[in-house]
């Protein structure tokens, strides 16, 4: 941390737009981590080092993004940028937190599905499945030890648990019932759906910054309706323009088009994180459409684990998967299929983001008081956590039974995944290191048998 910046009265320097793109630039490649991770380096980098907003005014923004379903971390990200350059600024922030992510989970996906029959990768996967099975517990125990503060709660969780594991109720249809479950004791309990935590603690001061607790909203940031009809129009119009090019020149039911429609759907049941919707794009993409096979899923959520950016751009891993391997434009463009449906994947997947922060951000610089986690909110935390419980044993079984429980059990994976487990939950080792560990492992193993 660069000490000379903190504790002055001094307002920074003024912020450029090309060096705030520089910045964002580089947040792009570096991002790892998951959330909690990628919006420790903004705070440092934003709040300490650079003084750009300050420390009120960060988790001022960061409540609003913690409350909207999708990425938070890019959420953050683009709202930042608005607020400082306007909507190219927010656009621009956004992007470039996504597109290195996309660029290199699009190489990975490709080197997968065209070379994963090579001893070696296959046995880094073999590696890796045990990792991401000990890492997505490591995610249920996180999230659970935050927010099921009462039995109300985890009465809720239990539910949810029940509800997708043993009658198969589709995701959205879990998250409607605890949302209302939490707007009924919001009202009639509040104190019960009072407990979540969040990001809305004391303030800490490191000094004047660009943007100050006392700096007056600018003009762009001031709440219009002209201008909220303006975003919502023009986010209408991004989403229906490639839904209709593609519904026109390809139909319904071809494989881009379900693809464009079944990820818009996805990118609004996000709340509480990638986890949660992940059970949701299994039900869709391996059961329902057969893009891809449970084991090419877990695969997936180990790329997005070891690449920066979003886990949910691990949707890009299950579109190009499903562009390639189902050759949707022919045997002879394998790779531009899957490219293709990779980016249509992120474009619908993260334009619902870009405008809720445009359209939401002047309502919410309308006021400074502390944003709160909303009783339904809660409800919906509380069964992510049932949800994710869920996915763990979805890929547990995959990975300890491969070919079922009629088949052998796998004492070596599961010997890799305890010893994942024990570096996640004891040791707190960062996930990136566990995963290179087990890959490696899985290397070593290929060679021995």
């Amino acid at each position: 941390m660069a000490t000379d910046t903190l504790n002055t009265t001094e307002s920074p320097t003024p912020v450029s737009f090309w060096q705030a793109f520089a910045f964002w630039l580089k947040l792009g490649f570096v991002s790892f981590g998951g959330p909690a991770g990628q919006i420790a380096i903004m705070h440092t980098e934003l709040v300490e080092r650079r003084r750009w907003i300050s420390e009120k005014r960060f988790l001022h923004a960061l409540n609003y993004c913690m409350l909207l379903p999708g990425p938070e971390a890019q959420q953050l990200a683009t709202y930042i940028g608005w607020l400082m350059h306007r909507t190219l600024g927010g656009v621009v922030a956004g992007a470039l937190f996504v597109l290195p992510s996309l660029f290199i989970l699009v190489g990975l996906s490709w080197v997968y599905i065209a070379f994963g029959d090579v001893d070696w990768v296959a046995g880094m996967f073999y590696g890796i499945k045990p990792a991401v099975t000990a890492i997505v517990l490591q995610a249920a125990h996180r999230i659970g030890s935050r927010v099921l503060k009462n039995n109300a709660l985890w009465g809720i969780a239990a539910a949810s648990f029940v509800a997708i594991f043993a009658l198969q109720v589709p995701f959205p249809l879990i998250v409607l019932g605890a949302a209302l479950l939490g707007y009924a004791g919001g009202r009639w309990a509040p104190a019960l759906f009072n407990s979540a935590g969040g990001h809305g603690g004391a303030a800490k001061h490191y000094g004047a910054a660009l943007i100050d607790d006392r700096t007056a909203t600018p003009e762009h940031a001031r709440f219009r309706w002209s201008r909220l009809g303006l975003v919502l129009l023009a986010g209408t119009l991004l989403w229906a323009l490639p839904t209709g090019a593609l519904t026109w020149s390809l139909g319904w039911n071809h494989t881009f088009t379900q693809m464009g429609w079944f990820f818009t759907k996805a990118a609004l049941l996000t709340f509480g994180g990638a986890y949660a919707v992940l059970p949701y794009v299994y039900q869709g993409a391996v059961g329902h459409y057969g893009w891809l096979t449970p084991t090419q899923m877990i695969d997936g959520l180990a790329l997005g684990e070891t690449t920066p950016g979003p886990l949910i751009m691990v949707v890009a891993f299950v579109a190009f998967v499903g562009g390639y391997a189902n050759a949707v434009l022919g045997q002879e463009h394998l790779f531009i299929a899957g490219a293709i449906a990779a980016g249509l994947v992120t474009w619908f997947t993260f334009l619902p983001s870009f405008i809720f922060i445009l359209a939401g951000g002047p309502l919410v610089e309308s006021t400074h008081n502390e944003m709160k986690f909303t009783a339904p909110l809660t409800g919906i935390t509380a069964a992510v956590v049932g949800v994710i419980v869920n996915l763990a044993l979805f890929f547990g079984y995959h990975v300890l039974w491969p070919q079922g429980f009629t088949g052998s059990f796998d004492r070596v994976a599961a010997g890799l995944a305890l010893v994942a487990a024990i570096a996640l939950f004891r040791y707190k080792r960062n996930v990136i290191h566990v995963i290179a560990a087990c890959a490696l492992a899985g290397v070593l193993i290929s060679l021995i048998r």
